[in-house]
């Protein structure tokens, strides 16, 4: 695998999956930018999902991993910023399909399902960091979403 720069961040309610996943990928090697929470106090996810979502849009990070308690709101959040691809995904299928036919570049994960558990959300990134586009078919309707996105951003 190459070496991959990750953009990670979460509420507060994604504060201690989001530790155990940096401490795990770092230990394998993987570059990790931590833009917060840094502690557990209540905060609001939009202010960590637009950070990490532009970092990537940038291109300064492969890829961006947000928690918080369901990944729905950093995912509306996140899939705001131009050329973001947030993808929720609660299973492994899911991270292979976001990125295999939908390109996604940012993994969005509700901590509710993982409290238990946090291994199988690690298993989940692997999955989604591993997985290349398939391109084909399913760039056609990326674009279609550029376009749109394009058309819309430039008003």
């Amino acid at each position: 695998m190459k070496f991959l720069k990750i953009a990670l961040g979460s509420d507060h309610r994604g504060f201690f999956l989001k530790n155990f996943i940096k401490n795990k990928l770092e230990g394998e090697g993987i570059f990790i930018f931590d833009f917060g929470i840094n502690e557990e106090e209540i905060c609001d996810y939009p202010d960590f999902a637009i950070k990490v979502a532009e970092s990537v849009s940038r291109g300064n990070f492969d890829y961006g991993i947000l928690i918080c308690m369901t990944g729905i709101g950093m995912s509306i959040s996140a899939n705001k910023v131009k050329g973001i691809r947030a993808a929720i995904c609660n299973t492994p299928q899911d991270a292979y399909y976001a990125r295999a036919h939908n390109d996604a570049n940012i993994l969005c994960i509700g901590s509710k399902g993982f409290q238990k558990e946090p291994q199988k959300a690690l298993e989940i990134i692997k999955i989604f960091i591993k997985t290349p586009f398939e391109g084909g078919r399913h760039l056609k309707r990326l674009e279609k979403i550029r376009m749109y996105e394009d058309k819309n951003f430039s008003k």
